[in-house]
């Protein structure tokens, strides 16, 4: 580590390239931070946003005309409105709305935890309609096969339609998912200590924002591509002749 921050020093006084996260240990301890914070924000984000979708395109079924307009207006609601004003209405209208409602000092989550309901709200209602279109592209054929064997409607979901959907649906759920990890950086706007945040903070402080910006610029394209290649290798594991060629 201390050949690692000479050479970077020498970088500096030599060329003038500030890289201070990796011979200031105050930067480099805080930009991790941001980093580990940037992945775990995304981590649960993905996970709740694909569980939404599967609850979501579930519902979307239902014999229930009420329960479908709901799925319908939600879906309308998060795909029509930019995730920021989504962040925003959720970190300071239903934040505030909440909080007189119960009488809480502080609101009711912190800035964190809105920005993990607000992209998973996001990032769900996309792939409720990803996950439909999957459902849709099963054969009725086996719907029907698995109704005359006295499956109950939840049964065929979960045994036959959903396992055959999903892997039709891969390769749209990874662009989705991906696009997720890139909209994270919005939780800059409500003070998320994520890597864009921090990086604002550093390079206000240091003066080096073009030497920042490529090392954000660096984070995320290391990021998406490790999110890219275990989507890749998990289409491969669970791929069936006849789906999702």
């Amino acid at each position: 580590m201390e050949t690692v921050a000479d050479f970077f020093l020498w970088l500096k006084e030599a060329h003038g390239i500030k890289l201070t996260i990796f011979y200031d240990p105050l930067d480099r301890s805080r930009f991790l931070n941001g980093v580990w914070t940037t992945i775990h924000l995304s981590f649960v984000c993905v996970l709740a946003s694909i569980a939404i979708g599967i609850a979501g395109a579930w519902l979307q079924m239902s014999p229930l005309v009420w329960v479908r307009r709901i799925m319908s207006g939600y879906i309308a609601f998060f795909r029509n409105t930019p995730p920021l004003v989504q962040l925003y209405f959720f970190y300071f209208a239903v934040d505030s709305a909440l909080s007189g409602l119960f009488d809480i000092r502080g609101g009711i989550l912190s800035s964190y935890g809105w920005a993990v309901i607000a992209l998973s709200f996001f990032a769900g209602a996309f792939n409720t309609e990803i996950f439909r279109a999957g459902i849709e592209a099963v054969p009725r054929s086996t719907i029907e096969g698995a109704e005359s064997l006295g499956y109950s409607r939840f049964q065929i979901y979960r045994y036959i339609t959903f396992p055959l959907a999903y892997r039709v649906c891969l390769p749209a759920l990874n662009n989705n998912l991906v696009n997720l990890v890139k909209t994270t950086t919005v939780a800059y706007a409500i003070a998320v200590p994520e890597t864009l945040y921090i990086s604002n903070q550093i390079w206000s402080d240091e003066y080096n924002v073009p030497e920042m910006m490529n090392v954000v610029w660096i984070v995320y394209i290391l990021l998406v591509g490790v999110l890219v290649w275990m989507m890749h290798r998990w289409e491969k594991a669970i791929r069936v002749p006849g789906f999702g060629q």
